[in-house]
């Protein structure tokens, strides 16, 4: 059913394509020529321009054969993380990773090239299927800002499928978290380290305090947070007066989430009252929790391809977002699929090989699935 060589190599091109977050534009034309080769109808939107990015969001709508079937989409994203120039991929004994010094990039060119082969499939093989809205987001890496800028009149779609989760094909994510980011500024007094250390108010003793009193890492089964990055100071010699700070909360529980946020807050807040500092937190939700039901519509179709495609379905949560939530949150119900990406955002990341034409089948099933449930 699947051109294994062709989707292997098109996956493996797509890696190479250097696609940093907010610097998407080179593999989003690429992305949209294929599309267009596909039959499809092939539009952007300017999302790029709320974040500084170089791109927007490409959409393709593909006409079907069953004009009553629900409209299905099928997203990933073009963005890739840090270290992503230059990737070049590896075959050896029937997995895929990086020669080593960058990231591979199956997070998420392994959700990309499943669709793209999939969609050629049917068309060769004349499967019947509704209406098929692609979504490829940027910036999805570090806060959803494709998804959370997206022109939302061009979403068409009923109910959605997002390839981007860690695990084998058959993983079907029901639960995700929401995340809020914490920016905090502690603001000291600097004076001379050795002469006149206490007539200083240290930031860094105040941002070391307060992270050291507050849980950090694994909280409970749905909630985690942890301390980012912090800089400050400027010498040895003197006490430093300002620090910056950047935290996150995560939590698959709206209140546990809000809970969480705000005992960091009142943290760092006590802290900074207790030695005389001043200290100014912002905080941003990037993105709100969803929970799709197991006997949801959405997923007993997830379930059924699973099953059409030989995987074995296995409904699990996950600690991390994805375009989903925002998808969830536009009323379009949308789940997350294991696409067989492991270690990702980091230069171990691999992919077995086998799980990649694993994905593509899935997809063709997907959309079989769906366009027999009118």
């Amino acid at each position: 059913m699947i051109n294994r060589e062709r989707l292997f190599a098109e996956f493996c091109e797509l890696t190479r394509i250097d696609s940093p977050t907010k610097n998407e534009r080179q593999i989003a034309d690429i992305l949209k020529y294929r599309l267009e080769s596909l039959s499809m109808i092939v539009t952007e939107d300017q999302a790029g321009l709320a974040f500084g990015g170089n791109c927007g969001n490409v959409f393709a709508y593909l006409k079907g054969d069953l004009p009553h079937a629900p409209v299905l989409l099928l997203s990933a994203h073009m963005d890739t993380v840090a270290p992503c120039l230059g990737i070049e991929p590896i075959l050896q004994e029937g997995r895929i990773t990086s020669a080593g010094s960058t990231i591979l990039g199956a997070d998420d060119k392994a959700g990309i090239a499943p669709i793209l082969e999939a969609i050629r499939t049917i068309q060769e093989q004349n499967i019947s299927h509704g209406d098929i809205q692609v979504i490829f987001n940027v910036a999805e890496e570090g806060g959803l800002n494709g998804s959370k800028n997206l022109d939302k009149s061009q979403l068409k779609a009923d109910l959605g499928f997002v390839l981007d989760a860690v695990g084998r094909p058959g993983i079907i994510i029901l639960e995700a978290p929401g995340q809020d980011r914490i920016n905090v500024t502690i603001k000291g007094k600097a004076s001379h380290a050795g002469a006149t250390p206490e007539d200083g108010i240290s930031a860094i003793v105040v941002a070391a305090k307060a992270i050291a009193s507050m849980p950090t890492g694994r909280i409970d089964e749905e909630t985690t947070s942890n301390i980012g990055t912090i800089q400050g100071g400027r010498a040895t010699n003197i006490v430093a007066d300002r620090v910056e700070i950047t935290c996150e909360s995560r939590s698959r529980n709206l209140e546990k989430l809000e809970r969480q946020t705000a005992g960091m807050c009142e943290t760092f807040k006590r802290c900074a009252d207790e030695m005389g500092a001043v200290v100014e937190i912002e905080v941003i939700r990037l993105y709100n929790p969803f929970t799709i039901r197991q006997e949801s519509e959405i997923a007993l179709l997830a379930a059924q391809a699973a099953q059409a495609a030989n995987l074995t379905a296995a409904f699990e949560p996950t600690g991390g977002g994805s375009d989903a939530n925002y998808y969830n949150r536009y009323a379009v119900p949308c789940v997350v699929l294991g696409i067989g990406m492991q270690k990702s955002h980091t230069t171990d990341e691999f992919i077995e090989e086998e799980d990649l034409y694993r994905s593509a089948k899935l997809v063709v099933e997907i959309i079989k699935a769906v366009a027999k449930s009118i």
